[in-house]
């Protein structure tokens, strides 16, 4: 198992463990109320998606990974997602770490 598998998984696991929020208006909440410590973006997202989380999390000062295809995130969760927000920062460490 490669690295970038494993990072995948910790994804899933923070989100098993509710330590993870996906979705894009549920991120964007996140990041304004400071709660997301890293925003795992699709590489392969829409320039506006990419635009808008970008911006966001350069204001806010959130740290933004865009290392995973739309079709790695929306695996490692279960669900079709672009986007999703890590809450906790030993997971953010763990997936840091991988990356």
């Amino acid at each position: 198992m490669n690295n970038k598998q494993r990072a995948l998984n910790l994804i899933g696991m923070a989100q098993r463990a509710g330590q993870l929020t996906s979705g894009e208006s549920l991120v964007l909440k996140a990041i304004r109320s400071g709660q997301a410590k890293l925003v795992v973006l699709a590489s392969d997202a829409s320039d506006n998606a990419r635009k808008q989380f970008l911006n966001k999390c350069e204001y806010y000062d959130v740290v933004i990974d865009t290392s995973f295809s739309r079709e790695e995130i929306s695996h490692a969760l279960g669900k079709e997602r672009i986007v999703c927000a890590l809450l906790d920062k030993g997971f953010v460490h763990s997936l840091q770490k991988l990356l």
